[in-house]
């Protein structure tokens, strides 16, 4: 049995239009400072990223719309807001070159996958381009044409 630093991370909720609206260029990953019944309902698997977007705010990165849904049995004198701003924790070796970019460069920083790793919840972000629309139809025509590319050599 593997241990528990070595286990496989353990998906949580996936950005998939992020691939979709964005070139990433870079990966970070980061920490989240949750609440308890946070991380609960991150164990019974509800969590939505698809609203959510990286904000950068003095020296520090927060997690904007996520969408954590509190389970039912969260403690009474708590009062669960679904969708609040959560702190990343970063490096600051990290944040500042995340700063640079996205102020001097003109990126975007955008969360792509929740994750457990050896128990800890893991945001990956991603440092992105925004696509233009014709750059999605060229992904979409290239990822049709390997499609029919496959078949034909099926066939064959």
């Amino acid at each position: 049995m593997p241990s528990k630093a070595t286990a496989a991370p353990r998906l949580i909720a996936e950005n998939r239009k992020a691939r979709f609206d964005y070139f990433i260029e870079e990966r970070y990953e980061a920490g989240l400072a949750l609440q308890g019944w946070e991380v609960k309902a991150m164990r019974a698997g509800r969590a939505q990223l698809t609203e959510a977007y990286v904000y950068l705010r003095g020296a520090e990165a927060f997690l904007i719309g996520a969408h954590i849904s509190p389970l039912p049995s969260t403690s009474s004198h708590v009062v669960a807001d679904p969708v609040r701003t959560r702190k990343l924790l970063l490096h600051h070796s990290e944040l500042s070159g995340l700063i640079g970019a996205v102020e001097r460069k003109g990126y975007t920083l955008v969360p792509l996958e929740l994750y457990w790793k050896a128990g800890r919840a893991k945001l990956e972000v991603g440092l992105a381009k925004g696509k233009k629309q014709h750059d999605k139809r060229a992904v979409e025509k290239d990822r049709d044409w390997q499609r029919d590319k496959s078949r034909l050599l099926k066939r064959g």
